[in-house]
């Protein structure tokens, strides 16, 4: 007989292939600290920089695992056509895990994160509280309520974009009586709305080959508002606006040139916009789009913090 490897199958129930996207968000972060210090002049701290890796990733995997019990419970699992980066993981529906133990996961590991930052709350800054709330409402309520209200895109690209890396240089850098107007550098403020764009935009497509099972389970997101074809269009206006404001930055005085390097990953972005423009509704041949555009979204993320770690140097 057998054994079971415990240890894939939950590896791939969280979607350990996508957590690169929370380290690469918080690394983004971690960098402007080193460029923009504490003004205590406190030296980088390395255990808080590694406290804010898991947490964040806790919370990535919250939400992947509170997002699979809700489509297995909502029967959205059996209709999907599934692809290594959308329709879920099957883990569930083929009796590999089950859903009372996804479930309990998922509670678990957002209590850990809502510890986290609570703590860097206490530490750090109230403003981490007000991010973690924002981050906590969306793993509770995406599947069962934003995804219904065509505001899943908008609350992903936040808590698991521009936020992160806010949060990760608020609570790296701030004290609790930092006022408000001296928390963040407009060059963080700035490169901190890729990313969430980003983030949107790899969710958006990858509701392309489900948008009939996500139909039936409830949902009402804005691939089923708009159809496919109008929501390759708004699909490829975001990759315009994302890499037009890493051209803007250098132009405008708020980063250095280094930081034209996150435009390298634009022709993996013009292949994924194409192909999501004229063949959308074609599950098969959608699927080195989705390849496409998760090489952006993460390639994109790491030069953006390697752009900043260059200008530490």
């Amino acid at each position: 007989m057998k054994e079971v490897n415990h240890l894939k199958i939950w590896m791939a129930q969280v979607r350990s292939n996508f957590l690169l996207l929370a380290v690469f968000l918080v690394i983004i972060g971690l960098a402007f600290s080193l460029k923009y210090p504490a003004q205590s002049g406190s030296s980088f701290n390395l255990l808080h920089a590694f406290i804010l890796v898991i947490g964040v990733v806790l919370s990535h995997i919250s939400v992947n695992l509170f997002n699979e019990y809700s489509d297995f419970k909502t029967k959205i699992d059996f209709y999907t056509n599934r692809t290594p980066f959308s329709g879920g993981t099957g883990m569930i529906t083929s009796g590999k895990t089950k859903p009372e133990n996804v479930r309990l996961v998922g509670i678990i590991t957002l209590v850990f994160a809502s510890a986290i930052g609570l703590y860097f709350s206490v530490i750090s800054h109230w403003t981490i509280f007000i991010i973690s709330i924002i981050g906590g409402f969306s793993v509770l309520f995406y599947t069962n309520f934003l995804a219904k209200k065509m505001l899943g895109e908008l609350f992903a690209g936040l808590s698991l974009g521009t936020l992160v890396v806010l949060g990760t240089y608020i609570s790296m850098t701030a004290s609790p009586d930092t006022h408000l107007k001296q928390l963040l550098p407009a060059e963080v403020i700035w490169i901190s709305i890729p990313p969430g764009i980003l983030t949107s935009l790899l969710l958006f497509i990858n509701q392309f080959p489900d948008i009939e099972a996500d139909k039936k389970g409830g949902r009402k997101h804005l691939v089923i508002r708009y159809g496919i074809k109008r929501a390759s269009y708004i699909y490829t206006f975001g990759m315009f606006i994302t890499f037009g404001i890493i051209v803007l930055m250098p132009i405008i005085g708020i980063s250095s040139y280094w930081i034209y390097i996150a435009l390298l990953p634009i022709p993996l972005a013009v292949k994924a916009c194409l192909i999501a423009i004229r063949h959308g509704s074609n599950f098969s041949r959608m699927i080195p789009a989705l390849v496409s555009n998760v090489m952006t979204v993460l390639a994109t993320d790491l030069l953006l913090a390697i752009a900043v770690f260059i200008d530490v140097l």
